[in-house]
């Protein structure tokens, strides 16, 4: 028996990139025994309740084990952290006696550990599979880009003395990437003097240290990039360990176990092929109620057929900073009489869709997203253009990628200095993506990447044969 261990951050997004994993090793070696343990922590804060996804798994794939592990103690004062990267940062950090605790039990009562995955996040916990004689790989569960980014990430830092924020329009030169300006770099790495940038920093020095770096993309959809890292262009200290691009890698069917069809869905049904412009941006993408008024007046201004997620504004209590936001009031957030002037033409729905199943469904024609990682692959795989608009974490930086590097998407332009999102530009892009020679552009090229995606994980595409190739790695 193989025994297997997946250690993801906390977040639904990254345990279910994890689990996808879990899944894809169990799914296409199945000449070989293995057993997948992933280890759950518990954060101090709401990320989105895993309970159902979990209990789902765990019934369906029992090859699949889940171990809770302990939150530490005493609880985290959340009030003393700055964001929410600094408070996982933290909690993993804290968490590190229990996953060490977990790593000797999984030992003792099965095989011996053949891998631990870890998110890149869990890079604390590097030290612990080092010390027990344990081959460690990475997930990235970002782009091949931000991978070779972030392993770069020493060299600018040696290279400069300011915070990225301070840099205003200089541009960041990467083996492999486009020009990158430094106010795009990722939210945690702006200020140098901030303890979220020193554990970033600390997490791009590890990397390479692990026996390889599993990244959920294919070879296709980021190829000069890919060589450059690969080539070892990136880390100029040592060399780079292997890369295997086993992506893209999404949850197959993400409908919320139990559930019925979503109402999103079965609206989808009435409405023309490729006529409906989607709007979500991930669970924490949160907009002023200026903002949102904006995007109401735009979209109504455009006349096209729309599905918008929308979420109450972030709270202006500190107290209340991490806690989840409450379901949002529509009447009061959207202008009056919104809804009924658009409902013949356009759905607005609280919280949550099934995002796979609502960008594969025929109606959609377009993407307006926050450039999250996971988000942009399922675009892809559907062959849906986006709109970008980035709010936090590397999402600036997948912008310039997407827009630049990969041409799979139009631009939201902001106000300076991260102000509103005009109705005007709004109504704009929306109309873009929809009808115009640049959607058309967009919409041609992404299709060719779905088309590469499917090849790369088809048997004896890239991402199959880098999976082989993983499976080897560990049975050496």
């Amino acid at each position: 028996m193989e025994t297997i261990v997946l250690y993801p951050s906390p977040g639904r997004g990254h345990l279910i990139s994890m689990v996808e994993l879990g899944k894809l090793i169990l799914n296409h070696h199945p000449s070989l025994s293995i057993s997948i343990h992933i280890l759950v922590t518990t954060p101090p804060i709401h990320l989105g309740s895993t309970a159902p996804y979990i209990a789902s798994v765990s019934a369906t794939t029992p090859s699949i084990t889940f171990h809770h592990l302990p939150s530490p103690s005493p609880p985290l004062d959340l009030t003393s952290f700055p964001s929410l990267e600094a408070l996982l940062f933290e909690h993993l950090n804290l968490t590190n006696p229990h996953v060490h605790h977990s790593l000797l039990s999984i030992s003792q009562s099965s095989s011996p550990i053949r891998a631990f995955i870890i998110d890149a996040f869990c890079t604390t916990a590097l030290k612990l599979s080092i010390s027990l004689q344990i081959p460690t790989y990475y997930f990235f569960t970002s782009s091949t880009s931000c991978l070779a980014l972030f392993l770069y990430l020493q060299t600018i830092h040696k290279n400069t003395t300011k915070s990225f924020k301070d840099l205003n329009t200089t541009l960041l030169h990467v083996p492999g990437l486009p020009p990158i300006p430094a106010s795009h770099m990722p939210d945690p790495t702006l200020d140098r003097t901030k303890g979220s940038y020193s554990s970033l920093l600390d997490s791009s020095s590890h990397l390479p240290k692990s026996a390889g770096i599993i990244v959920n993309s294919f070879d296709s959809l980021e190829p000069r990039i890919l060589e450059a890292v690969s080539d070892g262009l990136c880390v100029l200290d040592g060399p780079t360990p292997p890369i295997f691009c086993i992506g893209p890698l999404i949850a197959s069917n993400n409908n919320r176990s139990g559930c019925e069809v979503h109402q999103c869905l079965k609206w989808l049904d009435t409405q023309p092929s490729k006529s409906v412009v989607y709007l979500c941006f991930g669970s924490l993408g949160l907009f002023s109620k200026d903002q949102l008024k904006e995007i109401a007046v735009g979209l109504e201004r455009s006349g096209q057929r729309f599905l918008w997620v929308v979420r109450s504004p972030p709270t202006q209590d500190q107290s209340k900073y991490f806690s989840p936001p409450p379901d949002p009031d529509l009447d009061s957030l959207l202008p009056d009489g919104f809804l009924d002037r658009t409902k013949e033409r356009g759905l607005v729905v609280k919280q949550w869709v099934p995002q796979v199943a609502v960008l594969g469904h025929e109606a959609v024609v377009g993407f307006v997203t926050h450039c999250g990682w996971n988000s942009v692959l399922e675009s892809v795989c559907a062959g849906v253009p986006m709109v970008a608009w980035p709010l936090y974490a590397e999402q600036r930086f997948n912008k310039i990628m997407l827009m630049e590097e990969l041409k799979l998407a139009l631009p939201i332009n902001e106000a300076e200095e991260r102000g509103l999102v005009s109705a005007a530009e709004v109504e704009k892009r929306v109309r873009e993506v929809v009808d115009s020679s640049e959607g058309k552009s967009v919409r041609e090229r992404v299709m060719a990447k779905k088309e590469e995606a499917v090849l790369a994980t088809s048997d004896g595409g890239s991402s199959r044969i880098a999976l082989a190739k993983l499976v080897q790695s560990w049975e050496k």
